[in-house]
């Protein structure tokens, strides 16, 4: 139920809300926020917004850089984290223009929005449904260090593998056999199930939560279909309930896709579909895996783009060390039904009309979700109006386990990028998809690309420990 300003204002007496917070969103995707006392809210607040600077957050210019940020009373929850009574919310980045503000193309929750506009200006549908699913880890004890004298990371998980001398209760997982293990062996039921009652407190519907493959502290949490902007915020609102509330257990949380050297990585694979006056655009009773025309047309823009959407998708240096072989994630350009090799995955269990779709596997949480999905959407769009076959671009079906292929049947396929530099020069040189009706504004992609670029070359320049074990002695 949307709410308006005036149950707001019911929401802070009812509730003795002593604070009112704004959480705003960085070109990387992570919350940042300001907080005001609540006896100072007022219905002008919602009107005229709180001021800030945001050059400060990666997408605007030092001399451009005064916006106002509105809140959007429908994002209104009480922050279950903080001690004093605080209501939350998120909303839209304005540029100040005299007399009326202006939406700030660069900001992401802008770009989700005007994804959507040009999604439904197309006539193709007006409804895209995404279903995420958020695998991470929770360690109980995690440091590191990046000094010249000392380079090194040390993590642990009571019930990992190495733990077996020590842990002393027998609850430890042999390496890669933690999926859907029970208690005793699942040490953190408690913890992630009340992530779960918070994430329903905060009006997002969860499918269930279990343990993933990796047996060192990795997990998952699966909500329901939404409509895909109000799904880019509950995913901003899902990773702060699950940083937060791990933290309350005495545990850390990472969404990096490779944290641990040999163990499963954690994805974020994007179920997806298209409605058009409610009714599904992706369904068709005698299409492969029952799936349209135009679901294949979508399934295309997305192989079609794919490398470049990897800089989106995938935009870190860590995304690329679980896009390797033998642990689940795909490293094929290519699309199967319950094929978790292939890049576009078609679930089986979905038969239903209007539960058909398909997932797209590459994409990991450290992205900034109003990117990742906008992306998605707009290559997808794409690929309709362009009407990309991918079965005549020879991308499938691949209805075979593609890790099992030689190594001449392996050199036929198409890959993913293997570096984030190799994505960053296909979105250099593949973005017009991305720019139509002025969704992604260029100016965002040059400031993305170039601030990712930098990240590259600070990390090259930094000595690795497994360096020293490969060449110390040489």
């Amino acid at each position: 139920m949307e709410k308006s300003i005036q149950s707001i204002m019911d929401m802070i007496r009812e509730n003795d809300i002593k604070m009112v917070d704004f959480k705003m969103v960085d070109i990387n995707g992570q919350f940042r926020h300001v907080t005001i006392p609540a006896k100072d809210f007022s219905e002008e607040t919602m009107k005229n917004g709180v001021g800030f600077d945001a050059s400060n957050y990666g997408y605007a210019v030092v001399e451009k850089s005064d916006m106002v940020f509105i809140p959007d009373p429908s994002t209104a929850t009480i922050d279950p984290f903080c001690d004093i009574p605080t209501l939350s919310m998120t909303g839209n980045a304005m540029i100040i223009d005299n007399p009326e503000n202006r939406p700030l193309a660069q900001y992401p929750r802008n770009i989700v929005l005007a994804a959507e506009k040009y999604m439904k200006d197309s006539g193709i549908a007006d409804t895209m449904l995404i279903l995420p699913e958020f695998e991470f880890y929770l360690f109980d004890q995690i440091g590191w260090e990046v000094a010249p004298n000392s380079i090194g990371v040390s993590l642990d998980a009571v019930q990992a593998h190495w733990n077996t001398a020590v842990e002393g209760m027998g609850r430890v997982i042999p390496k890669q056999k933690a999926y859907h293990i029970a208690k005793p062996y699942d040490v953190s039921y408690e913890c992630r199930s009340e992530m779960c009652l918070l994430m329903e407190e905060a009006g997002i519907k969860i499918n269930y939560h279990h343990p993933e493959v990796g047996a060192s502290g990795q997990f998952e949490i699966e909500p329901q279909l939404g409509q895909m902007s109000k799904m880019a915020d509950a995913t901003m609102m899902i990773k702060y309930i699950i940083h937060n509330t791990a933290l309350k257990y005495g545990k850390s949380a990472t969404f990096m896709p490779k944290p641990v050297a040999g163990e499963a990585g954690s994805g974020m694979h994007v179920h997806m579909l298209l409605l058009k006056d409610g009714e599904p655009v992706f369904s068709d009773d005698n299409g492969y895996s029952h799936l349209s025309e135009t679901a294949h047309y979508f399934m295309g823009g997305l192989l079609k783009h794919i490398a470049s959407l990897c800089a989106l998708t995938n935009p870190s240096t860590n995304s690329f060390k679980r896009l390797v072989p033998g642990f689940e994630a795909p490293v094929t350009v290519g699309y199967a039904t319950s094929n978790r090799s292939a890049v576009i995955r078609i679930p089986a269990y979905a038969k239903s009309p209007d539960k058909r779709r398909f997932e797209l596997r590459n994409p990991d949480a450290t992205c900034n979700p109003y990117f990742c999905y906008a992306a998605i959407l707009m290559a997808g769009l794409d690929g309709i109006k362009n009407k990309i076959d991918p079965h005549k671009n020879g991308w499938g079906p691949y209805d075979f386990n593609l890790y099992k292929l030689s190594d001449e049947e392996k050199a036929k396929l198409t890959g993913l990028p293997t570096s984030l530099e190799e994505a960053l020069d296909a979105l250099e040189a593949d973005h017009d998809y991305l720019t139509e009706g002025g969704v992604f504004p260029e100016i965002l992609l040059k400031n993305f690309i170039a601030s990712k670029r930098e990240e590259c070359r600070q990390l090259a320049a930094i000595p690795h420990p497994a360096e020293f074990d490969k060449y110390y002695n040489l």
